[in-house]
């Protein structure tokens, strides 16, 4: 048997329809399928329309699309310097336990370091905590006096009318 060859690229347009694939397949397994309303054509325009608004990374077992991740610059006002923010990555269920998840996160810090950003940042759900042990194996510190703030849909709509 052929030992399995992984590799990680920027995505491409041609990878619009698995990264939405997979976007579907991380709602499922978070329980918040109800709340994509993601479209191939959204997400094409997002990843390489005219203004993009984020980047995507993917990784490959030969040749097969098995991960990605989405991440976008953000800027920290007490560093002044952007920072690197992990919207999402994802590795298939049958492609667990292999380190691919690990080698997408490497690839990302050295996009990091590589523009100079001053952090690398993502946030996990409180319930998962397989993935919270993972990210606090790569040196990852969870802010326990951090909490996200959104504001979306109608609540959003009635702020910008406030």
């Amino acid at each position: 048997m052929t030992a399995a060859h992984f590799s990680i690229r920027p995505a491409r347009p041609d990878d619009v329809a698995h990264i939405h694939a997979m976007i579907v397949e991380l709602a499922v397994f978070e329980k918040l399928e109800h709340l994509v309303i993601a479209t191939e054509a959204l997400l094409h325009d997002g990843l390489f329309g005219q203004r993009p608004a984020c980047e995507a990374i993917i990784g490959e077992e030969n040749g097969e699309v098995v991960t990605f991740a989405l991440f976008f610059h953000n800027f920290s006002t007490f560093l002044t310097r952007k920072g690197l923010y992990l919207e999402d990555l994802y590795v298939k269920q049958a492609y667990r336990g292999k380190g691919y998840g690990r080698q997408m996160l490497v690839a990302l810090a050295n996009i990091a370091l590589e523009r100079q950003c001053g952090r690398f940042e993502w946030s996990v759900l409180d319930w998962n905590e397989p993935a919270i042990n993972f990210y606090k194996s790569m040196g990852a510190e969870l802010l326990p006096d951090w909490r996200i703030c959104r504001v979306a849909g109608a609540s959003l709509d009635s702020l910008a009318k406030a």
